[in-house]
């Protein structure tokens, strides 16, 4: 078994797709295939289902994934605590980040750590606030950024940022109160994502349950679900940062709702080596918050 076999597993179980982990990996299809094949010949246990042109994890591919991503981030953490010893000028920085953050807040701020320390490397994945976590856990990630609160103890979390969430809708609907609410065609972003999650920390602040909204759309980004809002099939609560442009474009409505900003929170591990790449970032954004 081998770390390239590993890697090439969790691409394709993450994505449920061979040619597309093949692709991401820059590998062929059918090396893909081929490490695929010799973990479950090597130890006779077959890791997904072929279904169709589509394949699915078994329980055991399922139990495989945490261990492999596992094996894969201490690996990654190894290769970082060597390469500290050349400074900053070599190494690569893994980052993950919810969707809001990494499309919109981050970044102007990777941008301007390029410029400082040209020789780093960053890598930039995305997931919900809840996976980003689970990365940051697994060691996948050095330093996650999210937006909902996170309660695992073996996270430190420190607020990096503020963001305006707001009510948007295809047109004006005058009053907004709790019947309105109830009524109105809601559009959302996933469970486990940190908008939902805010938003609905927010109604139950204010005495209202969530399961009474009208869902009639779950989506899985949030430009899904600005773009649904704007075809006028509801109502949605989203980042300021995501629907500023249509704000200012009239594709949008701002609706009165009051909502508070939300803080953006960055994660890393209690445990893990803390590496001068990290801490550059996380040095930089302190300085350009004030």
């Amino acid at each position: 078994m081998t770390l390239e076999q590993l890697r090439i597993f969790v691409g394709v179980a993450e994505r449920e797709h061979v040619t597309r982990a093949a692709e991401a990996l820059n590998v062929t299809q059918s090396a893909a295939s081929g490490a695929i094949a010799a973990l479950e010949a090597r130890h006779g246990v077959p890791l997904f289902h072929r279904v169709g042109r589509g394949i699915e994890l078994t329980e055991a591919g399922r139990m495989f994934l945490d261990e492999a991503r596992a094996v894969l981030g201490q690996a990654a953490h190894a290769e970082l605590v060597l390469s500290e010893y050349g400074g900053l000028q070599r190494g690569t920085l893994r980052l993950v980040a919810s969707q809001t953050i990494a499309s919109y807040w981050l970044p102007p701020r990777l941008a301007a750590f390029h410029v400082r320390h040209p020789q780093i490397a960053v890598e930039l994945a995305i997931d919900n606030s809840e996976g980003a976590a689970r990365r940051v856990l697994d060691g996948a990630a050095e330093l996650g950024f999210v937006e909902g609160m996170i309660d695992e103890p073996a996270l430190a979390h420190w607020v990096v940022g503020t963001d305006p969430m707001v009510l948007v809708g295809h047109a004006d609907a005058g009053h907004v109160d709790e019947d309105w609410l109830r009524r109105a065609n809601w559009i959302v972003r996933e469970q486990g994502s940190g908008t939902r999650s805010t938003f609905e920390d927010v109604l139950r602040m204010r005495g209202f349950d969530p399961g009474g909204l009208n869902v009639t759309m779950t989506l899985p980004s949030n430009e899904a679900v600005r773009t649904a809002v704007e075809a006028g099939a509801g109502v949605a609560v989203l980042s300021r940062l995501v629907v500023a442009r249509a704000l200012k474009a009239g594709d949008l409505v701002e609706l009165p709702l009051g909502l508070p900003d939300r803080p953006f929170h960055a994660l890393r591990h209690k445990e893990r080596y803390r590496t001068r790449a990290a801490d550059a970032l996380t040095d930089l954004i302190k300085e350009q918050a004030k």
